[in-house]
């Protein structure tokens, strides 16, 4: 457990780590390449070492240096792992690698912890056998562990039956230019958390791969081809950075995150619009974004389902907002690593706030932080949750985050640059 520590004065410069996204992207177009790539700036924690360790399980030999890795590409060859690929509750590697171990040939087993195998993958399924594979859900559930029988990809025509998580779209773009024959994928039902999609093609396109795209992401073809080895820069990891600008928000403070750059590939960097709506003042300074926190933070209403992944943060800054935040078509959160929605409605409700959840949606009863209380807060072994609901013992007394260790999914020191806040 740690205890968060208020802050009266905030003015500060912070540098986060590298896009997970990114990282997991740029690292498989990197694996499946001809030829050798550099990869700068990348995120070090426990999810990109589940990916990484997998690519090396499949024949991919990878040189770790202090956030610069060397990828030996493969250009496209996988070999057939001697044990089952274990990827934890790391959901991106696990619908990301799916589709890789496709590639090869012979039988890969891909599972996780007891949490992914409550994880929907069903659609990404139906979508593979379209493309010729042979892939069951062992226990027949629709989630991992997953059996494939991989003989490659055979390409063609096939549709992935639902759009709600762009995971399932993403990992099929990137195996589709090792298709056998011209491979194309249509989307049925909404496409939610475009931005992802988007970041997937601008990084394969760095890596030399160019797809025939509809504009709104329904519809894709893609030729048959392959990689290029590629020097690539991680951009820092804008959901990460979300915690130090929500922090200047709720204390009326500065906070400068020196390497997400404007424009970012990472559509959560469309959080600081948001805040800007909510009262802050938003400038770029020497290639990084800086929040300045207003006296009077205002609730807003938006469509966070682009955002997913820092609705959470988005929640605890509305609750020190005046008014009435209401955030909106955001039921893709209940599969994330635990029910976010449901997750952050509760946790919020031990610090006093007033929260309605619904289906697909929250609305937050902002007091301007008046009535708001410490309280312990349980994370789900859910490293948004942890890092979320510190923001609010910056401004509150007695925040007491339990099992604060998850962050080491995707930002290992970040009690140690949070706690610099209030030095």
């Amino acid at each position: 457990m740690i205890e968060i520590q208020p802050v009266t004065h905030l003015e500060k410069d912070v540098t986060v780590p590298g896009s997970k996204s990114l990282t997991q992207r740029a690292l498989i177009a990197a694996a499946l390449a001809d030829g050798t790539s550099q990869l700068k700036g990348v995120l070090e924690s426990d999810d990109t070492r589940y990916s990484s360790q997998a690519l090396e399980q499949m024949g991919v030999e990878i040189e770790r240096k202090s956030q610069h890795w060397i990828v030996h590409g493969k250009g496209g060859a996988i070999a057939t792992p001697e044990e089952d690929i274990y990827l934890g509750n790391n959901g991106t590697a696990t619908r990301f690698l799916t589709s890789v171990a496709a590639l090869g040939h012979g039988e890969f087993i891909i599972d996780g912890d007891s949490r992914m195998h409550e994880r929907p993958i069903g659609p990404l399924m139906e979508a593979l056998e379209g493309w010729g594979v042979d892939i069951e859900s062992i226990h027949g559930t629709g989630c991992p562990p997953l059996s494939i029988r991989a003989e490659g990809l055979a390409g063609g025509e096939t549709i992935l039956p639902e759009g709600k998580s762009s995971q399932y779209l993403s990992s099929l773009l990137l195996v589709g230019p090792f298709a056998r024959k011209k491979a194309v994928l249509r989307v049925e039902g909404e496409v939610l958390s475009k931005p992802y999609v988007v970041m997937t093609l601008e990084v394969m396109s760095d890596f030399g791969v160019s797809i025939e795209a509809a504009t709104d992401l329904s519809y894709f073809s893609i030729e048959p081809g392959g990689y290029q080895h590629q020097d690539y820069q991680v951009e820092g990891d804008a959901s990460n950075a979300s915690y130090f600008w929500a922090a200047a928000a709720v204390t009326g403070g500065r906070v400068r995150v020196t390497n997400v750059p404007v424009p970012s590939l990472q559509g959560d960097a469309q959080l600081v619009p948001l805040l800007a709506r909510m009262g802050c003042n938003i400038e770029q300074i020497d290639g990084g974004i800086s929040v300045q926190g207003p006296e009077k933070l205002e609730g807003i209403s938006v469509d966070m389902g682009n955002m997913p992944d820092v609705v959470p943060t988005l929640a605890v800054v509305a609750a020190f907002a005046e008014g009435t935040t209401e955030i909106t078509n955001i039921a893709h959160l209940r599969i994330k690593e635990c029910d976010r929605l449901n997750a952050v409605v509760t946790e919020l409700g031990k610090l006093g706030a007033r929260v309605e959840e619904h289906p697909d949606s929250m609305i937050i009863h902002g007091s301007g932080g008046v009535g708001l209380h410490g309280a312990e807060i349980h994370t789900y072994d859910d490293h948004r949750m942890a890092m979320c609901m510190a923001v609010a013992g910056l401004r509150i007394p007695g925040v007491k985050i339990l099992d604060e260790h998850c962050v080491a999914k995707s930002f290992p020191d970040f009690w140690q640059r949070f706690g610099a806040l209030a030095d």
